[in-house]
């Protein structure tokens, strides 16, 4: 007798990557350079060890928890990813209805392939991620919209001067389908994210580095600040230094992230970074996590090592490339099943209680 469906993320990526044309699976999968941050990612939460609590004696786990003020059914959101109708027909849409129906707040991307207010239509908890563009005007617009959309925290994503040198779309000469476009942005009289690539680079690469303000700074921040009162999360920290700066200038929440491998190739693994952001903030911030997170042991370790919760990628993706809506709730349903599982095994009656159970830096798990 065969089990109806994947039974493990590595399982539904598998699946993903039999679907999906060739130069999008590479798109989705893979990361900056030589790749060597993406494999770090996996292998330093891998080398997390944990040291279960026994005779807890608890009636069963709570996962719900609030993230950003906002109340999340498990210590999970989904992270912000670009043009999701890559991935299936439903896109954006069938994303936020996974995420709706699993009880997590669902991040709105500024490259959607859908409109913001669109998504706003499904009903989930939304939060909206902002790239920070040439054109002033648009980004205040962006602003405005998720504010008008009812979002209820703007994620500004700061590990993104340029787009980082992604060799699979290089080789590829990847472009978005024609039937692509980047929704939010269309009549803005920012440059296209679409078209021709050029001969011997990425279209995707060279016409969204076009877009994006290289310039990015705490100015600009101080900036953001006094255009919203929407809780303020910076995306993309991975030193303690600018932990601290960004506490000092009222940025309501951080999370720790090297962009999945996708940006600076080299750059430390996002989880070996969490300790000493979790250190700077001392409490002060909440600091979620993202990066090479495969299941619901990787939340646990995150949590274990002081993360208010975890945001979750491109597992989401290929579960969306798979079933839709049905095949992104899937993976929210493993997830789900396997940090309850984890925190009942390591006495942890719920998401807080995991801070007891991180093992020394060192400590080797079986």
């Amino acid at each position: 007798m065969t089990t109806a469906g994947p039974v493990d993320l590595h399982e539904v990526a598998r699946h993903a990557e039999a679907v999906l044309p060739h130069d999008v699976w590479d798109f989705i999968a893979g990361g900056s350079g030589a790749e060597l941050t993406m494999a770090a990612n996996r292998a330093a939460l891998d080398r997390v060890a944990l040291r279960p609590r026994v005779l807890a004696g608890g009636s069963g786990v709570d996962l719900g928890c609030t993230l950003v003020r906002s109340g999340s059914a498990m210590p999970v959101a989904t992270a912000p990813m670009a043009y999701q109708r890559m991935a299936h027909p439903d896109g954006e849409l069938a994303m936020a209805e996974a995420a709706k129906l699993a009880g997590i707040p669902y991040t709105a991307a500024t490259l959607s392939s859908v409109r913001l207010e669109e998504i706003a239509e499904v009903g989930a908890e939304l939060w909206f991620q902002l790239y920070w563009l040439r054109d002033l005007s648009m980004v205040d617009n962006l602003v405005a919209r998720a504010e008008d959309a009812g979002c209820t925290a703007l994620m500004l994503t700061v590990d993104v001067p340029i787009l980082g040198r992604r060799l699979r779309d290089v080789r590829n000469g990847f472009a978005l389908p024609d039937h692509l476009v980047a929704a939010n942005l269309v009549g803005s009289g920012t440059p296209d994210t679409t078209g021709p690539a050029p001969v011997g680079g990425s279209a995707f690469a060279g016409h969204t580095s076009a877009a994006l303000d290289p310039t990015l700074s705490w100015a600009h921040l101080e900036r953001l600040r006094t255009r919203t009162t929407l809780p303020l999360v910076l995306k993309g920290i991975m030193h303690p230094d600018d932990a601290r700066i960004a506490v000092r200038r009222g940025v309501d929440a951080l999370v720790v992230s090297n962009h999945g491998g996708r940006q600076l190739d080299g750059t430390q693994a996002s989880v070996d970074a969490l300790p000493d952001v979790v250190a700077a903030v001392d409490g002060r911030v909440p600091v979620l996590f993202d990066s090479g997170v495969r299941g619901g042991v990787d939340v646990l370790r995150a949590l274990a090592l002081g993360a208010t919760g975890v945001l979750l990628g491109r597992p989401l993706l290929y579960g969306l490339a798979t079933g839709g809506a049905a095949g992104a709730g899937r993976v929210l349903d493993l997830v789900r099943g396997e940090l309850a599982d984890a925190m009942t095994i390591a006495g942890c009656a719920n998401p807080a209680a995991a801070r007891t159970i991180a093992a020394p830096t060192g400590d080797e798990g079986t």
